[in-house]
C-alpha cells in the first residue's frame, strides 16, 4: 500500500532524477553528436566533460607531468579541452590543497553555472558557455577577493601558454 513516506520519497527521486538528466538539454554553441565527442575525446575526458564525472584528487593529467601544472607558474589561460575557449586566467590560479586545479575566478563570460543535485546536497556545478563542458563545482571557501573556489577537474582543461 501506498502510503504518503513513500509517495514523497519516490518522487523526491523522480524529480531529482529528472533535473539530473535535463542537464543536457541546454543549447550551446558548439553542439556534437555524442559519437563525435567520442571521437574527439578521451575517454576519460568524455565521462568527465559530457556525463558529469569527477576525477579522483591528485590523479588528473595536471598531476605528476614533466612541469606539475597543479603548481604550474607560466602565464597563461586554461582552456575547454571540448572547444578550446579560454576559462581561467593562471593569475586567478591557486593550490586549494584539494588535488584538483583551483581557481578564486573564471574569465567570467566563459564559465556560466547551474545547480547539481548529488544525492540530497545542491551543488553549484561550473560548465563551458561555448560546448556545455561539465568542468568541476564551485565553492563558497576560496580565497579573496572573490571567496570562491573552483575546483575544476583538470582532464577537462588544456593550458595554453601566453
Amino acid at each position: 500500500m501506498l502510503n504518503r513516506r513513500r509517495f514523497l520519497i519516490s518522487s523526491f527521486v523522480f524529480i531529482i532524477g529528472t533535473i539530473n538528466s535535463m542537464k543536457c538539454l541546454a543549447a550551446f554553441k558548439i553542439a556534437y553528436s555524442e559519437r563525435t565527442w567520442r571521437k574527439l575525446l578521451t575517454p576519460a575526458q568524455f565521462e568527465i566533460l559530457r556525463k558529469w564525472k569527477t576525477e579522483r584528487p591528485f590523479s588528473n593529467s595536471l598531476h605528476g607531468e614533466k612541469s606539475d601544472l597543479l603548481k604550474e607558474g607560466r602565464e597563461g589561460t586554461y582552456n575547454c579541452v571540448g572547444c578550446d575557449l579560454p576559462l581561467y586566467e593562471s593569475k586567478t590560479k591557486y593550490d586549494s590543497g584539494t588535488g584538483w586545479p583551483s581557481f578564486w575566478a573564471p574569465i567570467t563570460v566563459n564559465v556560466n553555472y547551474r545547480n547539481d543535485w548529488y544525492f540530497v546536497k545542491l551543488l553549484t556545478e561550473a560548465h563551458c558557455n561555448r560546448c556545455g563542458g561539465h568542468l568541476g563545482h564551485v565553492f563558497d571557501d576560496g580565497p579573496k577577493p572573490t571567496g570562491k573556489r573552483h575546483c575544476i577537474n583538470g582532464l577537462a582543461l588544456i593550458f595554453r601558454e601566453s
